[in-house]
């Protein structure tokens, strides 16, 4: 039960959002158990976002949030690849993305609480 939360200064297109998506429905899988199947995302481009007191580059704010603890290596590895995504896709310079991970056992889902 991942969710992904994805902020980027850079106005992105809808197909490009379902890119941003799909990339993400692999990625997810670096973690255990973790699958598209079950991934919700967000994806808010356009977003106003001030990195040093800077908001001329273009810049990443991404939150991971996962049923059950974060494991450091897979989130290790996570942020390496949604970093090179980034840049590779939109010009997102790695030093301008922040990724923030939690884990949590309270989740509720379709009328009650695993």
């Amino acid at each position: 039960m991942p969710f992904v939360d994805v902020k980027l200064t850079k106005k992105i297109t809808d197909e490009e959002k379902i890119a941003v998506k799909a990339a993400l429905g692999k990625m997810i899988e670096i973690f255990p158990g973790k699958s598209e199947n079950w991934l919700m995302c967000s994806i808010d481009s356009g977003k106003s976002i001030w990195f040093r007191g800077d908001a001329s580059e273009d810049s990443a704010f991404i939150e991971v949030k996962l049923f059950g603890s974060v494991n450091s290596d897979c989130a290790d590895r996570f942020t390496s690849a949604v970093c090179e995504f980034l840049e590779s896709s939109f010009g997102i310079d790695p030093s301008r993305v922040y990724v923030r991970y939690e884990g949590g056992t309270d989740w509720g889902w379709n009328g009650s609480n695993f």
